[in-house]
């Protein structure tokens, strides 16, 4: 059962990004990581990643994740991508790694380079996070609530299940692990039209 919970938790989650991207020929994946969530789902369009953690952006790769790679400062997207370049551009918890001031300007600039839609993913509040695996830019600075996302007029839905059930660093909360992980991954579809008892936040704008 754990096995199972393992492999297949984040699938609702991996299942509605490939559904959000199945129109989209071109896919800028902004803060991609080492381990983008596109390395996940049935691609059907092109994806560049960009990232301003070189030894992220390696590894990546190295896995042959995304069909190019740009390395660069994420606050200065607009002068590293043209007006409507991508179809679709994505930022996959990353709204949360800066202040919200500094947030709402980065979201502007994803707005800017998008010619079809922007999709975010952030946890549901302020959770706290400190860097790990020797990258500074994963330290928490900002929580978000779907009143947040909303207002900038997005349309969202509610991923990995029960709010309370996860804490700091998406980690299930309590024991038996296996019973509260179960719940979480049951409880997941359910909530996708209710994001605010969700952990995650699920935002997509129409550009």
């Amino acid at each position: 059962m754990i096995d199972f919970i393992n492999r297949y938790k984040d699938i609702f989650y991996f299942k509605s990004l490939e559904m959000q991207l199945k129109d989209c020929s071109s896919v800028l994946d902004v803060g991609c990581g080492s381990d983008s969530p596109l390395s996940k789902v049935k691609k059907s369009f092109k994806s560049h990643g960009v990232d301003g953690h070189k030894p992220s952006i390696e590894r990546s790769r190295k896995n042959h994740i995304h069909d190019s790679y740009t390395f660069g400062n994420l606050t200065k997207l607009d002068t590293l991508f043209k007006p409507k370049s991508f179809d679709a551009v994505i930022a996959l918890d990353v709204i949360e790694h800066f202040e919200k001031k500094d947030s709402l300007l980065f979201i502007k600039k994803l707005e800017k380079i998008a010619s079809k839609k922007v999709i975010l993913l952030t946890p549901n509040g302020f959770y706290a996070q400190d860097g790990y695996d020797s990258n500074p830019y994963q330290i928490h600075k900002s929580g978000w609530s779907n009143d947040d996302l909303t207002d900038l007029g997005y349309t969202v839905y509610g991923l990995r299940g029960l709010k309370w059930i996860r804490g700091d660093y998406a980690t299930i909360r309590y024991q038996p692990w296996i019973i509260w992980g179960l719940i979480s991954f049951i409880s997941e579809p359910l909530l996708y039209f209710f994001p605010n008892l969700s952990y995650d936040l699920f935002a997509i704008k129409e550009m």
